[in-house]
């Protein structure tokens, strides 16, 4: 990630990946879902399956939403780094190119938010 400073940079990052003990960050945000104020901040580990990630994180992490009993996220549609992206469900996150720090974002086509005013 670039950044913009008015002086030197003189320190590491204490976010970098080594940091977080074989696991990494991946920023996940439910398009038009507002009720989530911001991408959800997850800290997940590389090796577990796409579909690991959505039962035991992203569905617990939504369920909240009135919206969630009806989202089918493996027909969702999926942006890594705002590209189109199809995941295989069955292979790992590192496997499917999701690396620390990345943004993954999911659409709903159909589920608007709450009454479908985006919040």
């Amino acid at each position: 990630m670039t950044i913009n400073t008015i002086g030197a940079y003189a320190f590491a990052p204490l976010d970098r990946q080594e940091n977080f003990r074989g696991n990494q960050l991946l920023y996940v945000g439910w398009d038009r879902h507002l009720m989530f104020c911001s991408p959800f901040a997850l800290l997940v580990a590389p090796t577990q399956s796409f579909a690991e990630l959505i039962e035991q994180v992203l569905r617990p992490a939504i369920a909240a939403h009135p919206d969630s009993a009806e989202a089918d996220l493996y027909r969702a549609s999926w942006y890594l780094n705002d590209a189109p992206f199809q995941p295989d469900f069955d292979a790992s996150l590192a496997a499917n190119g999701l690396r620390h720090k990345d943004m993954l974002r999911l659409d709903t086509p159909g589920l608007n938010g709450i009454a479908g005013s985006c919040s």
